[in-house]
Formats: structure tokens, C-alpha cells, sequence
């Protein structure tokens, strides 16, 4: 029984079954298994490639398959997922092994059901002789159906965009997110600089080069195992998406300030801000999950950044709990995540429209209780990790309309490389090649 293959298998059903993630539940079910290097690494191109495939994958199911998905047990549908995914997706995967070890795994997890087995090889079989059964619809009328299949994501989705941004700009972020996620990380400058940090992971075999975007950030193409680098052990840099990096340089923290991140797991925005202040001062970090308290402390104890307290409090509530104390609040709020695909396999198919109407009131109510918290003359910043006007200025405007002890400051001139002249910055991947991003800072009068 080819091991890599079960496990990623195993992973696909957890994932759709019972909603785990798909990094979470691979590493858990991968620690249990005593499996080589390659097997490790094709479980992973598997789950991660069936599981940013998804409905595509079903799609493609549906022309060979003579019941519906739903009406399939799970083991039949994740194994059909796997083979269809190696098929049509993985060119140096014989069609003979892809269906072989499919039948396998079906006799091994449903050896009752002799039907099963003849179904998966079928359905398999049948999709090696006739590939342009399942040829995506490319004729007129079908320019959404066509980018939404052939680039793995919702139909919904891809028709919001090409109706924001145009057919082009829709195919490009679809590209984009369907790229490989470079590891962005971010020098720890209360221990080193970006220039010597370059060097000591070059010594460690990493290729890096320095951001564009941000003057401490690096951006690593090629590295050993992570968790054996000993510049990630002694704390020398966090792991931090180059936009999101951009956060705290509008911000603009200042030593012996109070600054309040109100939403802040797992620390990235806080640990930053608490190297520009030189660890000096006071960041109060607010997560709601008592787990991600956690892992902020562990961050800033890895980083050596002792000002940095966590709190376990809902961001509605900083307001009342920290009136009128800080100089600074950051609101990186829950959003729908649309900005940062590519990092997220299983996340464009767990978005629904509906998310999208329901996350702004929740947004603004966050806004409105950190708000409380800004000291006369202090410094509120508002971010998201997603392209969504509903989410993003519709937020701060309404914000903004019924608060006007708070106005609007330019948010583009905070940039510390490619400064802009916009009040409301929006990052586009299209556009821009970082991950979509959004930040309006607002300045409370004195």
C-alpha cells in the first residue's frame, strides 16, 4: 500500500468531513507515521494540490462518474479526488499507478463493498482514455466557467472580480493565487540588521534576497527544515507577509508609547511594532482564543521582546477596558482573507458569498469598541488581509460618519519604500505582486 497516498487520503477526509485544515491536519497525521523524505513530500503535493483543486476536481468527477458526488461514501470521493488530481494535474505520475493504488485503497477502507472498487476503477479508467470528456467549457457565454475551472476557484468569486477588475486583472490574481507562496520573513532588528541576517542564512544554505517593500524584510526561495535553522531558533526573524509588514510602518510606533493590537495572533504586527519601539514602551496584544495568547508569548519570548502583553479579550471590549490609554490601536480585523489565497489552500472554497455580507457589521463593531482605547491626538489603524470594498473603506467610512472626533490621515506616505499618495491603501496582487491587503489610518482630534 503506497503510504504517501493513504495519508493524503486520510488528510482529504478529515479536511472535508470534519472541516480541519488542511497544514494542521497533514503535520498531525504525518507525525503519527514513520515515512520517508519523498513519501513526506508527495503526500504533501498531494493534499495541497486536491485540496486547492477542489470543486474543479468534482467537476472533472461528474463527466465520468454515473452518481453524484453526494451520494458517494467519503472514501470512494476522496479517493476519485486523488486519482483524478494525479491525472490531470501531476504529469510524472504514471495513469497505471494512480489508478491501481486508488482500487487498493478502496479494498483496504471498504472491503465489503466489491462495488466500490469497480466504481473508483471505472470512473478512473475511463478518464485515462477520455481526458477531453472533462475539456472545460471555452465557448461564448463561458469566459467565467472557463477561468473558474481551469483555475481552481469558486464561480462566485471569479465573476465578483472580472466584475470589479475586469476579465484580465481576474485571471492574474486566479494566477497568482495559484503560485507558490515564497516565505516572506521579516529581520528582528532588536537582534540584528537585514544585511547581516542575509548573510547568516545564506550561510545556513537558504537563497534569500532582500523585500522590495519593506527595509527589514526578506524574502526566502529555497530553505532546509525551518524549525533546524538556528536563526530562527536564536530569534533573529518572524515569519511575516511583505504587506502585512506594511501595517506597522503606518502605524509609525514610537519608543515609550502604549499601543494596543487588538486582534493581534499570532503576533506578527505586535513583535514588529515592539522592535520599532526598540522595546521600549508597552504593546497590550488582544486575541479572543486563549490558544493564540500563546503563541504570541512564545514569538516575543523567541524574539526577546519583553514589553509585549498578551491579553485574552474580545476586541468589542478594548475600548471599556483601556479607555482613552493608548497612542496607538491596530485593528487587523477578521475578514474574509481573499488577499492571501495563495497562502491558504482550502480557504477559497470554505468563502461563501454570504461570509462576505455577514463580516462588515462584526468589522465595524470591532473598530468601534477599539476605538474607545485612542488617546485625544492618538492613532487608529485599520487593516484586512482581503479585496472587498464592503470590508474595507465601506467600513471605515460608516466608522468615520458616525465618529467625528476621528478623521482620516494619507496613509500612502507611512510607506517605507514605495510611498503613495492614497489615503486608503489598497494592495492588489495583480497590481502589485504581494498579497491583497488594505490599510486606513484615522487620527483621533485633540
Amino acid at each position: 500500500m503506497d503510504r504517501a497516498r493513504e495519508i493524503a487520503m486520510l488528510v482529504l477526509k478529515d479536511v472535508h468531513e470534519n472541516g480541519a485544515y488542511a497544514n494542521v491536519s497533514l503535520l498531525r497525521t504525518m507525525k503519527k507515521e514513520k515515512i520517508s523524505d519523498i513519501d513526506r513530500r508527495f503526500a504533501t503535493e498531494l493534499v495541497y494540490g486536491a485540496v486547492k483543486a477542489g470543486e474543479t476536481l468534482d467537476w472533472i468527477i461528474g463527466k465520468y462518474a454515473d452518481r453524484l458526488m453526494k451520494k458517494m461514501s467519503p472514501y470512494v470521493r476522496e479517493v476519485l479526488r486523488l486519482g483524478i488530481f494525479q491525472l490531470f494535474y501531476l504529469d510524472k505520475i504514471p495513469a497505471s499507478a494512480a489508478c491501481n493504488e486508488a482500487v487498493e485503497l478502496i479494498k483496504k477502507y471498504e472491503p465489503k463493498n466489491i462495488g466500490a472498487a469497480k466504481f473508483v476503477n471505472a470512473v478512473l479508467r475511463n478518464a485515462v482514455r477520455e481526458p477531453d470528456r472533462a475539456a472545460f467549457p471555452n465557448g461564448k457565454g463561458h469566459a467565467t466557467e472557463y477561468l473558474s475551472l481551469s483555475s481552481m476557484h469558486p464561480y462566485w468569486l471569479v465573476k465578483k472580480w472580472i466584475e470589479e477588475f475586469g476579465y484580465d486583472d481576474a485571471k492574474k490574481i486566479c494566477d497568482f493565487d495559484n503560485s507558490p507562496a515564497v516565505l516572506s520573513l521579516r529581520a528582528n532588528t532588536l537582534k540584528t540588521t537585514r544585511n547581516e541576517l542575509l548573510a547568516i542564512m545564506r550561510g545556513e544554505g537558504a537563497e534569500v534576497e532582500p523585500s522590495s517593500w519593506s527595509p527589514d524584510g526578506i524574502l526566502c526561495h529555497g530553505h532546509g527544515s525551518l524549525d533546524e535553522m538556528n536563526s530562527l531558533k536564536e530569534g533573529l526573524w518572524q515569519a511575516q507577509d511583505e504587506s502585512s509588514m506594511m501595517v506597522s510602518y503606518v502605524v509609525a510606533p514610537r519608543p515609550n508609547e502604549v499601543v494596543i493590537d487588538a486582534c493581534a495572533a499570532p503576533g506578527g504586527k505586535s513583535t514588529h511594532i515592539a522592535a520599532m519601539m526598540k522595546n521600549e514602551g508597552r504593546v497590550i496584544s488582544c486575541d479572543i482564543y486563549p490558544s493564540k495568547i500563546e503563541r504570541i508569548e512564545e514569538n516575543a519570548s523567541r524574539l526577546g521582546i519583553n514589553i509585549i502583553e498578551a491579553i485574552c479579550l474580545d476586541a468589542r471590549d478594548i475600548g471599556v477596558e483601556y479607555s482613552d490609554m493608548a497612542d496607538r490601536v491596530i485593528v487587523d480585523a477578521p475578514c474574509s482573507g481573499l488577499g492571501v489565497l495563495r497562502r491558504r489552500p482550502d480557504a477559497r472554497w470554505r468563502k461563501t458569498k454570504e461570509d462576505l455580507s455577514k463580516l462588515p457589521s462584526l468589522q465595524l463593531e470591532i473598530l468601534e469598541g477599539a476605538s474607545g482605547a485612542v488617546k485625544s491626538g492618538g492613532v487608529l489603524v485599520y487593516s484586512t488581509c482581503t479585496m472587498n470594498e464592503a470590508e474595507n473603506e465601506n467600513v471605515v467610512n460608516e466608522f468615520l460618519s458616525a465618529h467625528d472626533d476621528f478623521v482620516l490621515e494619507n496613509a500612502g506616505r507611512f510607506l517605507p519604500i514605495k510611498k503613495r499618495d492614497d489615503d486608503m491603501l489598497h494592495f492588489y496582487p495583480q497590481r502589485d505582486g504581494i498579497d491583497g491587503f488594505f490599510i486606513a489610518r484615522m487620527r483621533r482630534k485633540v
